[in-house]
């Protein structure tokens, strides 16, 4: 028994050990029970050879008595039958209490690696994540379950780590134009001579500073906001079309692309789609905004879009410079701007996570292939404005 303690009485509680072994144990007992009963049986039948004998046959024991053959076999019969029982019983009391303690303890071999669990569970917090079961016994349940608690600890061990390099990297972003603003300010009060236009070059770079925070706190609110809503449970749900995100999302971006000389090839198609409208306004131009923040002088650009009966697409390529397909899936996460680390690359590192997470709350799947002559193509995929929302999905990366 297992006794838990708690704020009130302590109450008892069989463990699964002990009801596995009380389990085995009425088995095994009446198992024996039913031998014992059929051999006595058996042995009844057996010692009643007198039943073929005529009757008032004299029987001459070895002490010289005489009796009658029938009278003799009840006699026998009696004997042996009480002898029968009283040994089966006492053979069946020692199988019992060996069969129940074997039972205990195979129970509680089998049973190890549920306690490694709990205890392995008892022991987790955010320093301890690096430990694990590792259960090597027999490949049976309890493997695949010591197994799949093992998976489940690498997959939160993962999540925390990420989550550790996101604060990290948002703090240090964020750091980066406070300290600039900070240090403008204190370098032109500090000048005694410092005059109209020099204080009029503070407040350009303090404004300048101030918007790069205000577009990562924006950054930053938007991915909350889609993650948040991942697995089709928008929050705001409306008929929109990709082709008009495209669309807008290059006019924003023209005179950025004019003054880079891109060559801009677009085919916008109807892709009509049910979902919130300004999330995938924001994926359309995060999507052309890095195809052409990531361009390069008199470099090329493509934006596509389609639909048909099942799902609405939207390709946004561009040239570049080269991207291992082995870094692709890095450049969907948080912070990372062409397989780097918070560099001083432009633009605030969320922009393909934003994007992912869109995908991801509205059902739909986003793969990205690198070009062989640099650059990188990206493809949105989502479920078409006529089809049945799915109740859950998940954005995939695509090799």
């Amino acid at each position: 028994m297992t006794v838990y303690l708690t704020g009130r009485r302590p109450r008892l509680r069989p463990t699964l050990r002990l009801r596995l072994t009380l389990l085995n144990g009425v088995l095994l007992i009446g198992a024996g029970a039913i031998l014992l009963l059929l051999a006595w049986l058996l042995v009844g039948d057996a010692l009643r050879p007198a039943d073929q004998l005529q009757p008032g046959t004299i029987v001459e024991l070895t002490d010289g008595r005489t009796i009658d053959a029938r009278q003799w076999q009840e006699q026998v019969v009696q004997a042996h039958s009480r002898e029968l029982l009283a040994k089966g019983l006492v053979a069946l009391l020692a199988i019992s209490v060996v069969g129940v303690a074997g039972a205990y303890a195979v129970a509680g071999r089998a049973l190890r690696p549920l306690h490694q669990v709990t205890s392995t569970a008892r022991r987790l917090g955010e320093a301890t994540l690096d430990q694990r079961i590792r259960y090597s016994g027999a490949d049976d349940e309890v493997a695949e379950l010591a197994g799949t608690f093992d998976a489940m600890l690498d997959r939160i061990g993962g999540a925390f780590e990420a989550q550790k390099r996101f604060v990290a990297n948002a703090s240090h972003e964020l750091r980066t134009p406070l300290a600039v603003m900070r240090t403008e300010i204190d370098v032109t009060m500090a000048d005694d001579e410092a005059d109209v236009a020099e204080y009029r070059r503070m407040a350009t770079v303090v404004r300048d500073a101030s918007e790069r925070a205000n577009n990562l706190v924006d950054a930053l609110l938007v991915l909350a906001r889609s993650e948040a809503q991942a697995g089709r449970r928008l929050a705001r749900k409306a008929p929109t079309d990709l082709a008009t995100g495209a669309s807008a999302a290059l006019s924003a971006m023209r005179a950025e692309a004019t003054r880079l000389k891109l060559q801009v090839d677009t085919s916008l198609e109807p892709a009509p789609v049910v979902g919130d409208p300004g999330l995938l306004e924001r994926l359309a131009g995060n999507l052309v905004e890095n195809a052409v923040r990531y361009n390069h002088l008199h470099g090329r650009m493509w934006v596509r879009t389609g639909s048909d009966a099942e799902q609405a697409w939207l390709v946004v390529g561009n040239t570049g410079f080269e991207v291992e397909q082995s870094d692709v899936p890095g450049l969907f996460e948080a912070f990372r701007r062409g397989g780097r680390e918070r560099t001083g690359a432009r633009g605030s590192g969320l922009g393909l996570s934003i994007v992912r997470a869109v995908c991801d709350a509205h059902g739909g799947t986003v793969t990205a292939v690198a070009q062989s002559d640099g650059g990188l193509e990206v493809t949105v995929t989502l479920p078409a404005a006529d089809t049945t929302p799915v109740v859950a999905a998940s954005a995939v990366v695509g090799l």
